[in-house]
Parts: C-alpha cells; sequence; structure tokens
C-alpha cells in the first residue's frame, strides 16, 4: 500500500480531530462548559473508533464515525450561532452549562492579551466568594476564539467525512471482490 492511500489520510484526520477534541475539551473543562464537555467526550470516543476501524479493516466501525460526523457538524454550527448570537440565542445565558452553574468560556477571561481584575463587593450581604471580573484589553474577543475552535472542528469533519465515506467504499469494494 502507498503512503498517501485514503486510509493513511483517514488516519492521520482522525488523529488532528482527536487533538483538537483533546485541546477543546481541556479549556471547556476550565470553563465548567457541561454541554461541550459531554459533546467533546462523545468526539473523542467516536473518533478513537473511526481510527480503529480505519486500522483495523472494520467499515462497520467507519460508518459510526461518519454519522457521527454529521452530527458533530451540526453541533459546531449550533456553536457558533450560539456565541455570535444568531436566531434568539444569547452567549450571556446559561445553556452550556445546563443551567447548573454561572460559569461561562474559559476564554472570556482568558484569551491572548486580557487583562483581568477581580473586584471584591464591597457591601455586607453578598456571598463571599462572589466577584466580579472585569476584563479588558483582549486581542480577539472570546466569543470569536469560541467560534474558530468550532470552525476548526467542522473543517476536520467535513474533510474526515468525505476520506470516511471513500474509505468505506474501498474496503467494500476490497470486500466483494474477495467473495469471488
Amino acid at each position: 500500500m502507498g503512503c498517501c492511500t485514503g486510509r493513511c489520510t483517514l488516519i492521520f484526520l482522525c488523529s488532528l480531530q482527536l487533538l483538537a477534541a483533546l485541546e477543546r475539551q481541556i479549556f471547556d473543562f476550565l470553563g465548567f462548559q457541561w454541554a461541550p464537555i459531554l459533546g467533546n467526550f462523545l468526539q473523542i470516543i467516536v473518533v478513537i473508533l473511526g481510527l480503529f476501524g480505519t486500522i483495523q479493516f472494520r467499515p462497520r466501525y467507519i460508518v459510526v464515525y461518519t454519522v457521527w460526523t454529521a452530527l458533530w457538524v451540526t453541533w459546531n454550527v449550533f456553536i457558533i450561532c450560539f456565541y455570535l448570537e444568531v436566531g434568539g440565542l444569547s452567549k450571556e445565558t446559561d445553556l452550556m452549562t445546563f443551567n447548573i452553574s454561572m460559569h461561562r468560556s474559559w476564554w472570556r477571561e482568558h484569551g491572548p492579551g486580557c487583562i483581568r481584575r477581580v473586584v471584591r463587593p464591597s457591601s455586607p450581604g453578598i456571598l463571599e466568594d462572589y466577584s466580579y471580573v472585569s476584563v479588558t484589553g483582549c486581542i480577539i474577543d472570546f466569543q470569536y476564539l469560541e467560534v474558530i475552535h468550532s470552525a476548526i472542528q467542522i473543517l476536520l469533519s467535513l474533510i474526515g467525512f468525505v476520506y470516511a465515506c471513500y474509505v468505506i467504499s474501498i474496503f467494500m469494494e476490497e470486500e466483494d471482490s474477495c467473495k469471488y
């Protein structure tokens, strides 16, 4: 087999997707964003399954990867719409944390160039651990960083989808040729 086959390319793409999902998972954990954490976890599992299916010549696993990839693209389009506030969505809601907490994207306070200032409440009766965080000087706003992450995920997924379909067809052709 040549080195630039569709199978090798799919293995490379799955590896890139795995790295991108792990990176995103880390930052979503830092921001306590439970909905993206759950989605990233499923993405990691299915990409590993697709990687295994590609390496072990198991087309059914690659089909699962392909179906999940379509769902993953849909989820990332939703994330982009959420952070750009398209269609009545608002990034100020607790939707990403399942309304469990008031946490937001980790990038909101820790983006590139951001200067973070914590102001403690001065009035009595307000919880001690509650504080107002002022963020200024960001090179790029957090919502655009989240959109960039989702756009990279979409790009990798669409290319992976195409290669997965190609690899499935190659595996099926090889399977058909072995029957005769």
